[in-house]
């Protein structure tokens, strides 16, 4: 088992990859797709939001039903579903069949998700399984640095439809390599449904969850419609755009790291900060939203901070349920999709109601809650030391 793992945790990374870039690649299109299909920003938006708005609803119920279940079949057929669906999306002219296969694999987005991080942590020893999480959890970021920008690339420079064929052959591949070199795992001891549920009965992890719907409610409102804030409001070409999605991404890589670090040397601090440098981020995008230039470097800044978001609250909901961790996973993703499902929805909403520049409050008001939510749970439940260094 520990011999093949560095190859699996990339193919695992990969299968993140392949899922985040078919969730997120939307952004990077969105004003295509409002051309082809002829809609408006807010219906395309609906694209992100109910894509996340299924996997928020499915999530744990589909992670329990699957905890029984072979994770090399359910790891397979999940990034089998994506491929297909991305193919289809390249074919169909119409925007009721594209809506569908939105939300189909929204279905196998969090199983996929759970069951790929624990089963990283699985194949190596145990001192590595943190570093092995941070591997596959940089197949979200390398998502956003490259799959979102390289969707929107194709589809500016060749065809909407090259873009979507990008994703279903990164699942493909995915696909092939969990089918050629994951062994098989069927479940030792299957964890009881009561016990994984559980964990649910803590008040504490309630409040977390709702920090981390705030803090991705926070992040989505606004990065939902990046392409057209920067297209309307700061007057970017689409290359510009495409590029402006490539620097957001890659920074997001070191970001990532960063936040890593921070978190391992101080959890609480980095957790508390996070929210602020938010609120900080997008009081300079509504400053300077207008500024090309001063908007280059604000871009660079809000890719390093929106990199923090998935780990810090992936750390901070984890901090509460080590005692079903699989479950505990596809509450994260489930929660943080229906923060991205309320941001994206609230950002729609504040477009169509007051322009697009006023897009931004809404995120500033999520990344208050969110600190408010975190400083309450610190209050109430002062985390005992040695929660801190489980990490």
């Amino acid at each position: 088992m520990k011999k093949s793992s560095p190859l699996l945790i990339i193919i695992l990374a990969l299968g993140v990859f392949g899922i985040i870039t078919t969730e997120m690649g939307i952004v990077g299109v969105l004003p295509q797709i409002t051309q082809k299909f002829n809609i408006s920003t807010a219906q395309a938006g609906l694209l992100v939001s109910v894509f996340a708005l299924v996997v928020a609803i499915s999530g744990p119920f589909v992670t329990l039903l699957a905890s029984g279940m072979n994770k090399k079949v359910i790891l397979s057929l999940s990034v089998l579903i994506f491929a297909i669906s991305n193919i289809l999306y390249a074919l169909t002219g119409r925007f009721e069949v594209l809506m569908v296969f939105r939300i189909i694999p929204a279905i196998f987005h969090p199983v996929f998700f759970s069951i790929a991080l624990v089963t990283a942590a699985q194949l190596v020893s145990p001192e590595k399984s943190g570093q092995a999480v941070t591997k596959v959890f940089a197949g979200i970021t390398v998502g956003f640095a490259f799959g979102v920008p390289l969707t929107s690339y194709l589809a500016e420079q060749i065809s909407l439809e090259a873009a979507f064929l990008f994703a279903a052959a990164v699942n493909a591949i995915a696909f092939a390599g969990i089918l050629i070199l994951l062994p098989s795992m069927p479940v030792q001891e299957k964890m009881s449904y009561g016990k994984q549920l559980g964990i649910l009965r803590k008040p504490a992890v309630w409040l977390n969850i709702a920090a981390v719907s705030c803090i991705f409610a926070a992040m989505f409102s606004v990065y939902s419609y990046f392409a057209e804030y920067l297209g309307q409001v700061t007057h970017m070409s689409g290359s510009w755009i495409s590029v402006m999605l490539m620097v957001f991404g890659v920074i997001m890589i070191v970001g990532n790291f960063l936040f890593g670090g921070s978190l391992q040397k101080n959890m609480i601090r980095t957790v508390v900060a996070f929210p602020l440098l938010y609120l900080v981020i997008y009081l300079l995008v509504y400053a300077l939203g207008t500024s090309f230039v001063p908007m280059l470097l604000v871009v660079f800044l809000w890719g390093m901070i929106h990199s923090g978001g998935l780990i810090v609250s992936q750390t901070w909901l984890m901090t509460e349920v080590n005692e079903a961790p699989e479950f505990g996973n596809s509450l994260f993703v489930s929660f943080s999709n229906l923060g991205i499902t309320l941001g994206s929805s609230l950002g729609g909403w504040l477009i169509s109601q007051l322009g697009i520049h006023q897009l931004i409050w809404g995120g500033m008001l999520f990344a208050a809650l969110a600190f408010v939510l975190i400083l309450v749970k610190l209050k109430i439940y002062n985390p005992s030391r040695e929660q801190v260094h489980h990490h």
